[in-house]
């Protein structure tokens, strides 16, 4: 869905910077400011470090005198307030509204912040659908003018689905062992723990047929198939049993 941000009377350059770069942590690029403190805003140096590496956002900003050249193309528009009025748009949590927001796909939604020093008007306000309100402590409800970008920013991508964090896990160097080497490891560890008394080969139940389940699961390095065996080799040495181990070339018992 097309999404803007509008800050308005914007008076410190940092938050600007700090503002592209919670927006392009969470996907999103279209930044307005309507008449921010500072004309130069988007190069100020201040505003260009807090960025922290979001360039493209500020590039890409624009700054217009009111909100409604702000508002050009906005269908549905959320105000975040956290003081409620007594007058004007209902007021709701952004993970109650954006939850049923979201299956509007027609829709082309903003969210608007108000300055640092005094919130949004109440005029821009009422002009909105909803007002979003941040459930923070209600003994300490300030949050700073970026923080609250980030929170609505996150609350808005998850909303749409977030973002996949199904990767897979780097492999440890060495690659996995092959299902050989895991059965010879295994071999070794069911001699080890006889060896200590932990295991009854008289009666060793499913014990071997878990751990097998076990490693299996794990997916061992070849490296650590030797750890593992060096380990086995320790316990039964502990045990004063002789073993006829001898480790693979390259093992680290």
């Amino acid at each position: 869905m097309q999404t803007r941000f509008i800050l308005i009377q914007t008076s410190h350059a940092g938050n600007v910077g700090a503002a592209a770069r919670a927006l392009k942590t969470m996907g999103f690029g279209d930044l307005v400011l309507v008449a921010p403190r500072w004309a130069n805003v988007l190069r100020r140096e201040e505003t260009i470090q807090r960025a922290s590496g979001a360039l493209d956002v500020l590039a890409h900003a624009r700054i217009v005198e009111t909100l409604d050249e702000a508002l050009d193309g906005v269908t549905h528009l959320c105000a975040t307030a956290m003081v409620p009025r007594d007058f004007g748009p209902p007021t709701r949590s952004p993970r109650e509204h954006l939850g049923e927001l979201v299956g509007r796909s027609e829709e082309r939604v903003a969210f608007l912040f108000g300055s640092e020093r005094f919130g949004m008007r109440n005029e821009d306000v009422y002009r909105c659908h909803v007002a979003l309100r941040i459930p923070t402590d209600p003994a300490f409800g300030s949050l700073n003018l970026a923080s609250a970008i980030q929170v609505i920013a996150y609350e808005w991508r998850l909303a749409l689905g977030g973002f996949d964090l199904a990767r897979p896990a780097p492999m440890a160097a060495g690659g996995a062992a092959d299902a050989q080497a895991v059965a010879g490891m295994l071999d070794h560890w069911e001699r080890s723990l006889v060896d200590i008394g932990f295991l009854d080969p008289q009666a060793p139940k499913k014990l071997m047929p878990r751990l097998q389940q076990l490693f299996n699961r794990a997916q061992p390095t070849t490296e650590e198939i030797h750890i593992l065996r060096g380990i086995a080799k320790a316990m039964s040495e502990a045990a004063g049993a002789k073993t006829s181990y001898a480790p693979d070339e390259g093992a680290q018992p």
